[in-house]
């Protein structure tokens, strides 16, 4: 999200004896705006306006990079040192991000901030669900999206007070630090510790876990792994979903799925800079009108006549009928049969879709 703000185009002039140049006219820009950006300091305007783009496309580059590599990894050297490595690794290039002398830099660190973000968001969500059994995946799956929105707000809220760019960028990414430096208390996960042989080391975290919950230790004795501590045990591999023919149908649903979601989601989510209206009051909204749908996501999902399938597919339904009420809204270049304030219109519909996603 912070291309939204730091990528924001100020309103600006050029001298009218440069406005026929090309590249020189450029350097004679005058912006208006009170805030500052990537584009009013490398004057990413006219031709060269697309680099803001290709630097939000670097950033979602890299979660693709980072998605794929750090998985496997996290499979097979742990949950916690991949996790601690990515986070680690995503505060540094964030800093990068704030100190960048040039857009080739900041564009370099975009992409490195989406690997690392990429990989760490990917093991710490499911670090956090294998720290608790099944009947609480609904809540912390659902909790740890929901700090994903309440950051949005919180980002848009840092951006109405911090007008600089890169400051608003170091203090955005700041934070980072001391959740790199609590993440250190966290244990490994007992789940990955038994699958791969490490049955002592399970029972302890699993200890570790029951007196934080204030319960007095129990006398646990976990089955002894047939596996030897490092390896795993277990005869199936990731290629198994595209072995079975149920699995793979199932697997190409799901991937489906969740491509559509990130496409309007980001799509509308990032297009908060384009909407007329308060630039932060935008990016707030966007983040806030996610908050309803989690209780709404927990109240379905735990329901026998709905679960998790039809749950998805009704909110799929109901976010794709607001996709197409979105083609009949008039346009800012029509005069319609009712009064109509176009951001506000826009911005309601955008919204709304936002909360189906």
């Amino acid at each position: 999200m912070l291309i939204v703000i730091v990528g924001a185009i100020p309103e600006y002039h050029i001298d009218a004896e440069d406005a026929s140049a090309d590249r020189d006219g450029i350097k004679h820009v005058h912006f208006t705006d009170n805030f500052t950006s990537i584009v009013s300091e490398w004057h990413l305007i006219q031709h060269e306006a697309y680099k803001v783009n290709l630097a939000s496309s670097l950033l979602f580059a890299g979660l693709l990079i980072g998605n794929i590599l750090f998985g496997p990894l996290s499979d097979k050297l742990g949950r916690r040192p991949v996790y601690l490595t990515g986070l680690f690794f995503n505060v540094i290039f964030g800093y990068l991000t704030a100190l960048a002398s040039s857009y080739e830099i900041f564009a370099f660190s975009r992409l490195f901030v989406g690997i690392m973000n990429g990989g760490m968001s990917l093991v710490s969500f499911v670090l956090t669900q294998e720290y608790v059994g099944k009947s609480y995946w609904a809540l912390t799956g659902s909790l740890t999206n929901l700090t994903f929105a309440v950051g949005i707000a919180l980002y848009a809220l840092l951006g109405y007070y911090i007008r600089n760019w890169r400051i608003l960028a170091f203090v955005a990414n700041s934070p980072g630090v001391l959740f790199f430096l609590l993440s250190f208390l966290l244990p490994e996960s007992p789940r990955w510790l038994y699958s791969h042989g490490y049955t002592a080391e399970a029972e302890a975290v699993l200890h570790r876990i029951a007196r934080g919950n204030g319960k007095e230790i129990p006398s646990l004795k976990l089955k002894e792994c047939s596996s030897a501590p490092g390896t795993v045990d277990s005869a199936h591999s990731v290629f198994d979903l595209v072995r079975y023919g149920v699995l793979l149908w199932r697997t190409v649903i799901l991937m489906y799925i969740w491509y559509v979601c990130s496409l309007v989601y980001y799509g509308l989510t990032l297009n908060a800079g384009e909407l007329k209206g308060n630039l932060y009051f935008n990016v707030a909204m966007y983040g806030l009108v996610e908050v309803p749908a989690f209780p709404l996501c927990l109240f379905f999902i735990e329901k026998s006549w709905s679960g998790r399938g039809k749950s998805t597919a009704g909110f799929l339904v109901f976010a794709g009928l607001a996709c197409i009420f979105t083609m009949f809204l008039p346009d800012n270049n029509r005069t319609p049969d009712w009064e109509y304030v176009p951001w506000r219109a826009d911005l309601a519909v955008f919204l709304l879709l936002s909360f189906l996603q």
